[in-house]
């Protein structure tokens, strides 16, 4: 398999490459000229992570997009919802997020956002993409050509959507201790103020933002070492940790506990629950947790597609108040139909300050499953050679193929699908046991890896 496809990806999910090997400026200007193409000749945000090649990549997209007539709006470095944010705020026709998310620093990407506020779908990436594989662009002459323009206070709009639809007052009251790990990303500039703004005490960690990730860049409770003990040591009431693109959110416990991801939605969807019936939107990996909570609280559960769009989009047309992915990945429509760390934070101070319990008081009242993940580098044509077989081999069990392949039983289920965004395959677990979650993430890693021969 050659370097140039195991470190390039093309998807719904955006363009993801290795800068230097198959991330180029040319390749990065024709999509975003596509992409300009695609949405119009009008104005598109523009921001990014803190990647030290973030830089050359917003140049190479402001040329691609001045090509085709756009007008660049520069948000420099912004969290990946805000930017998502500002496209409705503003009503541009588009917008770009320079962000890997929780790929290594050697990587970067382009996420591309329709005039909604949204990630493209299936059907606009497809349109994006063959607009860029027939070469058939429009440029424009001198005399169509528009200017830059700058937005140095993009984070604010966010901000303020947040506050105006969240108890401020009730929070501040308490005076949280909360503890911050920036994970060095979009969120290092905001995240403290931010949480100050509600009224919280911060210890803030991983701030830095010269494109240096000083941990594992996704945000998972092996990478958090240094936030827990950054809680026990202060004595905080709960912390928080972002992905470089500020969209993802991991807890840690007022013990020092890092809590598995799905913990993040669980929490969100229990406070939102409490006081609404609206349906509930999540992806097919989420915690039965959620399954659980929907139940003794009385709102449907609907499943969708793994991946942002499928669920936001389930969201919007069911009129969901709150939703997700099992990634740590809140969703609260009411500020934007999209994954949003900054919200997600709001909403669990907001529960501990109506709760009046401990963070780790109110994970005891939840239903407990053990979640696993296994990842095996394979490409996305071996990916399909393995799905084929897998379905075949376990047909007789009813496998949901909404998204890869999903077995479900009364007390576990797994997931074995190609990933939208690495040359990967995951392998996504959860039990009723930790013996039980072992064992089936051992015997299906060992039936993929014998299938990829």
């Amino acid at each position: 398999m050659s370097k140039s496809i195991t470190n390039l990806k093309i998807s719904v999910s955006g363009i993801r490459g290795v800068v230097g090997e198959t991330l180029t400026p040319r390749l990065i200007s024709a999509f975003s000229a596509s992409f300009g193409q695609y949405v119009g000749a009008g104005p598109v945000i523009i921001g990014r992570d803190t990647r030290s090649t973030g830089l050359m990549v917003e140049q190479a997209v402001i040329a691609g997009l001045l090509s085709v007539g756009c007008q660049p709006i520069l948000c420099e470095i912004l969290p990946t919802p805000s930017i998502q944010v500002m496209v409705s705020h503003l009503n541009a026709v588009g917008g770009i997020a320079i962000t890997a998310s929780h790929n290594p620093m050697s990587w970067n990407a382009m996420k591309f956002i329709n005039g909604n506020g949204m990630f493209l779908n299936n059907i606009e990436a497809r349109e994006v993409l063959d607009i860029y594989n027939q070469e058939n662009i429009r440029y424009i002459h001198e005399e169509q050509c528009r200017s830059i323009k700058y937005h140095h206070d993009a984070f604010s709009v966010h901000q303020q959507r947040i506050l105006k639809h969240i108890d401020c007052e009730i929070i501040q009251q308490k005076k949280f201790k909360v503890a911050i790990d920036c994970a060095n990303g979009a969120g290092a500039p905001y995240s403290q103020d931010f949480l100050e703004a509600l009224g919280c005490e911060v210890v803030a960690i991983h701030t830095e933002t010269d494109g240096i990730f000083r941990r594992k860049p996704e945000p998972t409770p092996d990478a958090l070492g240094k936030l827990e003990e950054i809680v026990k040591s202060h004595h905080c009431d709960i912390g928080f940790a972002q992905d470089p693109d500020a969209d993802r959110l991991v807890i840690v416990d007022n013990l020092g506990n890092a809590l598995n991801e799905n913990y993040t939605l669980a929490l969100a969807v229990q406070h939102i629950t409490l006081s609404d019936n609206s349906p509930i939107c999540v992806n097919l990996a989420t915690s039965k947790m959620i399954e659980d909570i929907c139940k003794i609280n009385g709102n449907e559960l609907r499943y969708t597609k793994i991946g942002e769009i499928n669920v936001s989009t389930e969201m919007v047309k069911c009129g969901a108040k709150i939703g997700g992915e099992a990634n740590g990945g809140v969703i609260w429509p009411i500020i934007h139909p999209c994954r949003d760390s900054f919200g997600g934070m709001a909403l669990i101070l907001e529960l501990l300050a109506k709760q009046g319990q401990s963070i780790s008081q109110i994970i005891d009242t939840l239903p407990k499953y053990y979640f696993g993940s296994i990842k095996l580098p394979c490409s996305s044509e071996k990916s399909l050679h393995v799905m084929r077989l897998l379905k075949k081999e376990h047909a007789h069990l009813q496998p949901l193929l909404l998204d890869g392949m999903r077995l479900n039983w009364k007390d576990r289920w797994i997931i074995i699908r190609s990933s939208n965004t690495e040359p990967l395959l995951r392998i996504q677990a959860e039990a009723d046991t930790p013996e039980k979650l072992a064992k089936m993430l051992g015997e299906f890693k060992e039936k993929c890896l014998d299938l990829m021969k």
